[in-house]
């Protein structure tokens, strides 16, 4: 069970149905970077919570009741994920599938927290979401610390008595990821030669990628994004420069090609397996597919979060997150990320991060 309950959970939802009030629909909603430099991750979710939605209504809803989706653009910016949470708060939501970017998920879960509203978010992966979120928290992702001892793992073992770089954007996710991953290496006996911070948003990185050629340095470490990431392995190339690539999830999007073309060629990256593999995603697959959306980085994970949610509020009965929550913290929900449950946090029990590699336009397994 989680370690407390929410004192005023879905006081809102109560007060409505004792005052007589008929709930038609169920009001849930989805949260990310619809717009700005992310919007590619946006657009993820928002196409995997749309088709779950339908998918449920098709099926008879929850508890014969419709489900009704909004959809949020925080833009990656914490500001604009509190008001977002706000809105979502007025207008009655009772779970949200979000936020992407942890830097909106964190500030944003206090909202959702103080007004009672579960947030079981399809991508962010800083540890502080889960070990310092309230009792309504969750994620179907895996963790910063878990993908950095991976990549630390990688760049002690592969790189041993090579030059390294680990480099981050300042957000909550980018040096979370970078932070984990440096002591993950330093733990296994390896040593970054350089550690640096970049500026998110810039287009030229010069003068970054020419401090990594003077030091020699044979392998980057990026924590950040796919736009920087891109930008920042094509002006390598473009200097002459041979050195490898290492990222985390956040570069599982065709639009990292899009940016580096062929220079993009062999960059390395951890996310979950792939659950476009799965046996069981693939009548879903098929769907997206046959839509002309390709179900890639974190469209299914959207997907399973409503899932599970849905999944929950059929056990318990009910939609009021007070009953929800339970259902959620014992339960087990077959999805399109297979079977999952939740541990006393709100971490996603489910197997953990393998590499992946950019091959002429596709990543897939390394």
């Amino acid at each position: 069970m989680k370690k407390y309950l929410l004192a005023s959970t879905a006081l809102a939802f109560s007060l409505g149905l004792s005052s007589g009030v008929a709930w038609a629909d169920i009001q849930i909603a989805t949260a990310g970077p619809m717009t700005g430099q992310y919007a590619s991750f946006g657009a993820q979710m928002k196409a995997g919570a749309e088709q779950a939605v339908a998918d449920i209504n098709a099926a008879g809803g929850v508890n014969g009741e419709k489900l009704v989706l909004s959809i949020g653009d925080d833009a990656c910016d914490p500001k604009q994920a509190v008001a977002v949470a706000n809105q979502m708060a007025s207008k009655g939501v009772v779970f949200m599938a979000g936020h992407f970017c942890s830097g909106s998920s964190i500030p944003a879960s206090k909202v959702y927290e103080e007004e009672g509203i579960i947030q079981i978010s399809p991508a962010s992966t800083n540890p502080k979401l889960t070990d310092e979120g309230g009792p309504n928290v969750y994620r179907v992702c895996g963790r910063d610390d878990q993908q950095g001892l991976v990549a630390g793992g990688l760049l002690a073992e592969e790189y041993k008595g090579k030059n390294i770089a680990i480099i981050h954007d300042k957000t909550a996710y980018g040096k979370g990821l970078a932070d984990e991953t440096k002591a993950a290496l330093e733990d296994l006996g390896g040593k970054a030669k350089m550690y640096e911070a970049y500026t998110a948003g810039e287009k030229d990185y010069t003068a970054l990628v020419s401090k990594m050629k003077q030091e020699n340095i044979d392998v980057v470490y990026v924590g950040g994004y796919h736009t920087e990431a891109g930008l920042i392995v094509r002006q390598m190339r473009d200097q002459g420069m041979d050195t490898q690539l290492v990222s985390g999830d956040a570069l599982v999007t065709n639009e990292y090609w899009s940016i580096t073309g062929d220079a993009g060629e062999g960059t390395l990256m951890t996310f979950s397996p792939d659950p476009r593999k799965n046996d069981g995603a693939q009548d879903v697959v098929k769907k997206f597919r046959d839509q002309g959306i390709e179900p890639e980085g974190y469209v299914l994970y959207t997907y399973a979060a409503v899932q599970a949610w849905a999944d929950a509020a059929k056990a318990a009965g009910s939609a009021d997150p007070e009953k929800v929550m339970p259902a959620l913290n014992s339960g087990t929900f077959n999805t399109v990320l297979g079977d999952l449950g939740f541990d006393d946090k709100g971490d996603v029990e489910l197997p953990g991060y393998v590499w992946y590699e950019w091959r002429s336009g596709n990543y897939d397994y390394r």
